[in-house]
């Protein structure tokens, strides 16, 4: 499978006109508007929460952490990059895993008593870097979170290649994955959890965090809770039980900690899982079989309003218990990672893509508008941006000043390029040198146990002990 690269459609016509040749719904401005008028740079309020403009940081999984969960040296540079950004909403930061066994690699940070201290002096680097780059009082619109997380089905938390998953349900297609066997979570289990995420959710309070994520997307635990519909007990069947997980741990957090926000990243629909094929393009694992094991499943691009109905009744429970901030996202990056992170180039377990990224990127822009739209009152975050490359720009400010979301999400941009949104809120051109291309290294180099950088394009990571480790083990 062959695409133009990004790159090369290097006018406004020659992107649009590709962009109806493949039949990607995307809109875009031609020309960015001035600083002072840009709908990136508009401040936005809710709930008594000022964020100075438009751009969030998405949580990333960390691999750098040490064996016991506390961040390293490239960790805390990691977040400092966050504070230079200028971006002023900060998604969560990084996955931080409540409890050890809920760690999706050995080196995940893990939030506890005993950690507590340094995840507080991780968040003191990224304001301190915001107030020297942007100001003294900076930080008075900076809005820092923390992204709690149990990685379930995917945790890997003792040893490197070692899965030791933990799963809400018996899955038809994914525990083939698991050879070795998986460890059912019961009810008890559960509540006990509930009971972790709520005292993390206290510790994150306490280290200065003004809100937490409770991490629902990606195929992690929370994820799964939602499409657990074969699941016996409280947390299975109706929805009343799928939610209760989520509505549990919100009640807490409320009862113990009052003035601490409560926020949601969602995978807001799904499809099939895939899997590479002899070609090496990825194709839809069990094609033409009735799928039930999703939470939003989308058939095909045409059904995407029918495959949002289960995020809608979600978004309705969510406002009833007063959660007002939700970054849309979609997928899996472990099963189907063309959908929740379009990038031309696979990480090196995955697979090619089965369509122009592009069209997975007008996907998550057309769903999170959707539920924008039904629910004009939450603080809505989109997804997806990076692979638009010098492109992002000119599609988020049609986004934002159309109202399409409220947010424009940068992950992996941020590892490549922290300084994008400080350059367009500034009247800055962007340095082509540092926009992600979407190699995926900093996916390759932890999953064959490196740690997670930009290796082609960030000059401290190129010359990192990794980086030649890296192109041996590629075949580079």
């Amino acid at each position: 499978m062959s695409y133009p690269r990004v790159a090369s459609l290097k006018t406004a016509t020659a992107f649009r006109e590709y962009l109806q040749k493949i039949g990607a719904a995307i809109a875009f401005d031609d020309v960015l508007d001035p600083p002072a008028s840009s709908p990136l740079g508009r401040p936005f309020e809710l709930d008594g929460v000022r964020t100075g403009n438009r751009f969030c940081i998405l949580p990333m999984e960390g691999w750098d952490g040490t064996p016991d969960g506390r961040p390293s040296d490239l960790t805390r540079r990691r977040w400092q990059h966050f504070g230079l950004s200028g971006a002023k909403l900060i998604w969560g930061g990084e996955a931080v895993a409540v409890q050890f066994d809920g760690r999706a690699n050995p080196n995940q940070l893990v939030i506890a008593e005993t950690t507590k201290p340094q995840l507080a002096a991780l968040r003191d680097t990224l304001v301190t870097a915001h107030r020297e780059a942007f100001g003294a009082n900076a930080d008075a619109d900076l809005y820092v979170g923390l992204q709690l997380t149990h990685s379930g089905r995917y945790a890997q938390p003792s040893v490197k290649g070692r899965a030791e998953p933990r799963v809400a349900y018996a899955h038809p297609l994914l525990d083939r994955r698991f050879p070795a066997g998986l460890t059912m979570m019961s009810d008890d289990d559960l509540d006990r959890l509930v009971d972790r995420f709520v005292a993390a959710a206290k510790e994150a309070h306490d280290a200065g965090f003004a809100f937490v994520d409770v991490k629902h997307c990606h195929g992690y635990l929370g994820h799964e809770l939602l499409s657990a519909r074969s699941r016996e007990g409280r947390y299975g069947g109706p929805i009343e039980n799928r939610t209760r997980f989520v509505r549990n741990v919100t009640a807490g957090i409320r009862a113990a900690v009052p003035g601490l926000g409560v926020v949601v990243r969602l995978s807001a629909f799904d499809m099939m899982p895939f899997r590479k094929s002899d070609s090496g393009v990825g194709v839809a694992e069990d094609p033409g079989a009735p799928y039930r094991s999703a939470f939003g499943y989308l058939e095909s691009d045409a059904h995407l309003e029918t495959a949002l109905a289960d995020a809608k009744e979600l978004l309705g429970i969510f406002e009833g218990l007063g959660i007002r901030w939700v970054c849309v996202t979609a997928g899996s990056p472990y099963y189907n990672p063309h959908m929740q992170r379009p990038a031309m180039f696979p990480p090196s377990d995955g697979y090619l893509p089965p369509e122009d990224p592009l069209v997975g990127v007008a996907r998550q822009i057309a769903g999170t508008a959707i539920l924008k739209r039904a629910f004009p009152n939450l603080a809505i975050v989109g997804s997806a941006y990076s692979y638009l490359q010098e492109w992002l720009p000119h599609v988020a400010q049609h986004n934002v000043r159309e109202g399409l979301t409220d947010f424009v999400g940068l992950g992996r941009m941020v590892l490549s390029y922290p300084q994008l949104p400080a350059d367009l809120l500034a009247g800055r051109p962007m340095q082509r040198k540092a926009i992600c291309r979407t190699f995926s290294d900093c996916t390759t180099g932890p999953r064959l146990g490196l740690v997670s950088g930009c290796y082609p394009l960030d000059p401290f990571y190129v010359a990192h002990p990794d980086a030649e480790k890296l192109k041996a083990l590629k075949g580079d």
